[in-house]
């Protein structure tokens, strides 16, 4: 290990958007930080986002994550509106709403149930939503297919520009000064006095709070400050079609077009631990249902196919969480980077900052795991 020494406010382990989204808003208010990043041999669950802020149907079994989500929605366009001030970057963000196509009436029962559920629940944040049958989402929808038996639409939902949204975080960081180091994976940290050492073959970095945002190793990394971060990965591919001309108004919760023209499809959650190798019997039923939802999608070429790893908590809800022994350590992961990225760089960056998790979030910690259940 070579002998330098770096010095910061706060380091954020992981360059990812979360930890770029954080990192941009712990710049914003004043803090000298520095992003350790493992670079591009990361297992960066932000190379497969799928670019949606969405609100439906998030939040069954903690409706906790449900107000979150709606929050970080509703805090979108200022996160939109700062990004482009501070890099002249526009990430193509809209929120014209969402749907959930259903293709049998089985579907369409099942996913009616969840939604009941979800907004039955005690607490639960109130927000619209319609249940459409196949006449009324054609009205909205008019390229569907007759396969389509009906759809949820929320008002609330939305989708940004993926590549530019990230490129944008960078940037960002960079203008407020941020240190990005690239191909730094952190092997140690060691509390010490005044924060946190942190080793790797870059040398030593000290710093006096530290954000865990490491995606799946924070499983690895969150016992050395006392946090515990029982994360695993959910591999997930996407198809990118050739350019067409727009027809799709809304984004779907596993298709939609982008504003250059692409349509990106994603269906799939797949427990094959670390492998991200593409697989034609997967993608080839993603194309079938995507085909079925929208005909006019099968003269279309594919231009590029790739999976990735989702980073997952034991019930799929984010993991927010501050050390109680070394309370200048944090812990922040989730599957939703880019839904979540105007809470993490605007409510949950600031009261880092100040020393603590934002009101609301105590929900979020890992120790829900612990708790017992009722015979």
């Amino acid at each position: 290990m070579s002998d330098v020494r770096l010095e910061t406010d706060i380091a954020v382990i992981g360059g990812g958007l979360v930890g770029a989204a954080i990192a941009y808003g712990l710049a914003r208010e004043g803090r000298a930080v520095r992003v350790l990043d493992e670079g591009d041999v990361a297992l960066r669950a932000s190379r497969a986002n799928f670019a949606l802020v969405w609100v439906q149907s998030k939040g069954l079994g903690m409706p906790e994550y449900a107000a979150w989500t709606r929050a970080s929605a509703a805090a979108w366009p200022a996160l939109a509106a700062a990004l482009r001030e501070d890099t002249g970057i526009d990430v193509g963000l809209s929120q014209p709403g969402g749907f959930t196509l259903a293709l049998s009436e089985a579907e369409m029962q099942r996913r009616m149930e969840m939604t009941r559920l979800l907004h039955n629940q005690p607490d639960m944040v109130k927000y619209d939503y319609e249940i459409l049958d196949h006449a009324q989402t054609s009205k909205r929808l008019p390229a569907i297919g007759r396969d389509v038996v009906g759809s949820i639409y929320c008002p609330l939902d939305g989708h940004v520009n993926s590549l530019r949204l990230f490129r944008c975080l960078h940037q960002a960081i960079k203008r407020y000064g941020v240190g990005y180091h690239p191909n730094c994976a952190v092997e140690t940290i060691t509390p010490i006095a005044q924060g946190f050492a942190l080793e790797g073959s870059f040398g030593e970095l000290r710093a006096g709070k530290l954000v865990l945002a490491a995606g799946l190793d924070n499983a690895r990394l969150a016992p050395m400050v006392d946090l515990e971060a029982p994360v695993v990965p959910s591999k997930g591919q996407i198809i990118v079609t050739e350019k067409v001309a727009p027809f799709l108004t809304y984004p779907m919760h596993t298709l939609r077009q982008t504003d250059e023209g692409g349509v990106m499809i994603g269906d799939s959650q797949e427990d094959h631990g670390f492998d991200t190798a593409v697989t034609t019997a997967v993608i080839s039923v993603m194309a079938q249902r995507a085909v079925r939802m929208f005909p006019l999608l099968a003269k279309l070429n594919v231009v590029r196919t790739w999976s990735a790893l989702r980073v997952m908590s034991p019930d799929g809800f984010p993991i927010y969480a501050q050390s109680r022994i070394h309370p200048g350590a944090f812990l922040a992961t989730c599957h939703s980077g880019v839904t979540l990225a105007a809470n993490h760089a605007l409510t949950l960056a600031p009261a880092i900052a100040r020393g603590g998790l934002p009101r609301g979030t105590s929900s979020f910690t890992s120790e829900r795991f612990h708790v017992p259940t009722l015979a």
